[in-house]
């Protein structure tokens, strides 16, 4: 009898283990699965832009990117009353400031750069943050970051593959866009102390929208030197069917990001993080799709050490 009591009580607790194995598996393939569909959203955010920036200038595609996000999250704020202290207007304005350029320089260089790359440069923002997160935070800078901030650059650099040792414009704006994003997501961790969510949200989105009518109205008045192009821009009237690609763009922009936010509450940040550089993947692809050219072998380890020094920013997070 006290056998079959020793028994009967090892498989309650078995069977309590695989159950929660079983609720754990699920959580995590839920949000693997919802970070993977939040690439690939986001990867045909992409595409979108770089059809439509053949013909519309990026200052104008940004714009049509966040007004999507600025109607939502507002409509969200006026169906809940944001909860929060305040008090820090300037960084707030910093975030949003800071995420809108690095995503016009981000709109602008798929323009002219494969999509994969351009991708790549903006996922080097982990690594800036990692720096960054050091300098102004003073968080700690573990050894798997400075092996991760070895590895970017050198993939950054196979990238590039600068001509005569010096970027040239498409390549910086690039890098930017990476370090832009990177001061943006830095700000948030200060700001998340004082602001509601959807208050930090809307400080991008809304200099989102706010920043690019101004660039286009003030642009017929000014004259604007080649290398700040990508800032200034006459407003071009969509036509066709490309309402239809300006309004995709900010769909799948929406879409990926309710999706990674779901990820973010169903996983580890660190599981997600390094799912989501399946997105430089999903942007190869489509990219090649409308018409570019195949990565070299170099090309292709600068992408692979990108991802690679990604993932060691990564994973510690992942462990904690």
């Amino acid at each position: 009898m006290l056998f079959l009591f020793h028994v009967s009580i090892m498989l309650h607790f078995q069977k309590n283990e695989v159950k929660l194995l079983k609720q754990m598996i699920k959580n995590m393939d839920r949000g693997i699965l919802f970070m993977l569909l939040a690439s690939l959203s986001f990867a045909c955010m992409g595409g979108f832009a770089k059809i439509v920036s053949q013909s519309l200038p990026p200052v104008e595609v940004t714009f049509f990117r966040n007004i999507f996000g600025v109607v939502l999250v507002g409509l969200s704020i006026w169906k809940v009353p944001l909860k929060q202290t305040g008090g820090r207007p300037l960084l707030l304005l910093f975030r949003g400031s800071m995420g809108f350029a690095a995503l016009l320089a981000y709109f602008y260089i798929m323009a002219h750069i494969p999509l994969g790359e351009a991708v790549t440069y903006n996922k080097t923002s982990p690594i800036f943050v990692a720096i960054f997160a050091y300098i102004f935070l003073n968080e700690k800078l573990h050894k798997f970051a400075l092996l991760a901030i070895v590895v970017g650059f050198i993939g950054v650099i196979l990238v590039a593959q600068p001509q005569g040792g010096s970027f040239d414009k498409y390549d910086l704006l690039g890098i930017f866009s990476g370090i832009g994003a990177a001061l943006a997501y830095t700000s948030i961790r200060e700001l998340r102390k004082y602001y509601d969510t959807r208050a930090i949200v809307m400080s991008f989105m809304g200099v989102g929208t706010i920043a690019p009518l101004f660039l286009m109205l003030i642009t017929p008045y000014i004259t604007v030197s080649s290398d700040f192009d990508w800032m200034f821009a006459a407003f071009v009237m969509p036509k066709g069917i490309e309402w239809i690609y300006v309004t995709a763009v900010g769909l799948f922009a929406t879409v990926s990001q309710l999706l990674m936010t779901k990820a973010y509450e169903l996983t580890k940040a660190g599981i997600v993080g390094t799912i989501s550089y399946s997105n430089i993947i999903f942007a190869v692809i489509i990219g090649v799709m409308l018409g570019d050219p195949i990565p070299d072998i170099w090309t292709t380890l600068g992408i692979l050490l990108v991802i690679i020094s990604g993932l060691l920013v990564a994973l510690p997070k992942g462990k904690r």
